[in-house]
């Protein structure tokens, strides 16, 4: 495969031909901001936040759809990229919710880290603000339309992960919003429940609803785990607070990051106030045990643990 030299923040780097400038720059540690931009999904260089200057083009392009050249040169932080950044920032938050301080993703939203790093304190632009109601229809999915940024990353992760395509953009303008088919309820849509969409917004759009109240990003410790509900061992992370299990998150380095249905939801056989107690026979009557004895995994598990001690 042929290889392009480029240089960006002079220093030179080498890709292969057809990578894109934020390939590049993620090759150097060079961070550059995203919103719209996923490597699992499709790029449609829409949120603009990633806009680099290059001397001889005329407009400031997306590194996300901009292909390198040989010889090019990059700026990422220029006067003119960070003025062109702060900009875009304040035209998202002109309409957008200003209740960081009870949002469930403050801490984990990108863009209020975005707001913090380029010092966007005070929005200048007076926008007209979105009364759409809060959608709790759905029994995993908390949306909010309100707070969406229309980044579309839902949508594609929905169309090209999952296949099932039961959210799309709708109406035009200032009116512009994603929803299912005929603007209904999602739970009264073709949604599967798999959260995939949650997994994947960047800001407090969409949430996890049974993580709602659990606790902040901060608070809630991660702890990588290999799913055994069927033979991928797809990897993730149990999220735990005050040691105990409250959700759980896709680990970012697996393949295929959006978690199944079954990793995702699976929690409910963890911490369900409703599951069925069982039972085993022991001296003639029966007793209740918890449910890795009554299936005989408890030697299993022991085993595991005692594994997973001695690799560590």
């Amino acid at each position: 495969m042929s290889q392009v030299t480029l240089t960006i923040n002079g220093q030179k780097v080498t890709v292969p031909a057809g990578s894109t400038v934020l390939d590049a720059a993620r090759l150097l540690g060079l961070e550059i901001p995203t919103l719209c931009y996923d490597p699992m999904l499709s790029k449609p260089g829409a949120c603009r936040m990633c806009i680099v200057e290059i001397p001889g083009m005329r407009n400031l392009p997306a590194s996300c759809v901009t292909p390198v050249a040989e010889g090019m040169v990059v700026e990422t932080h220029s006067e003119a990229v960070v003025e062109a950044r702060k900009t875009i920032i304040e035209l998202l938050l002109a309409n957008h919710p200003n209740d960081c301080l009870t949002c469930e993703r403050s801490g984990d939203c990108k863009l209020q880290q975005y707001a913090y790093e380029y010092g966007v304190r005070e929005v200048g632009i007076q926008g007209e603000f979105h009364q759409y109601e809060i959608d709790e229809s759905n029994p995993y999915i908390l949306r909010d339309m309100n707070k969406c940024i229309l980044c579309g990353k839902c949508v594609r992760v929905c169309a090209e992960i999952k296949g099932e395509n039961v959210i799309d953009f709708a109406y035009r303008g200032f009116n512009t919003k994603i929803a299912p088919a005929l603007d209904t309820k999602l739970a009264e849509s073709a949604c599967v429940y798999c959260n995939n969409c949650v997994s994947v917004c960047p800001v407090g759009a969409l949430v996890d609803r049974r993580l709602a109240g659990k606790g902040r990003t901060w608070e809630v410790e991660q702890e990588p785990i290999i799913c055994t509900f069927c033979e991928a061992g797809c990897n993730f992370n149990l999220l735990k607070k005050d040691g105990k299990v409250v959700g759980v998150a896709a680990a970012k380095a697996a393949p295929g990051r959006p978690m199944c249905l079954k990793g995702r939801l699976g929690l409910e056989l963890i911490h369900n106030p409703n599951a069925a107690p069982a039972y085993l026979k022991k001296d003639g009557e029966f007793v209740e045990v918890p449910w890795a004895e009554a299936l005989g995994l408890e030697g299993i598990l022991a085993k595991l643990l005692e594994k997973g001690q001695k690799a560590e």
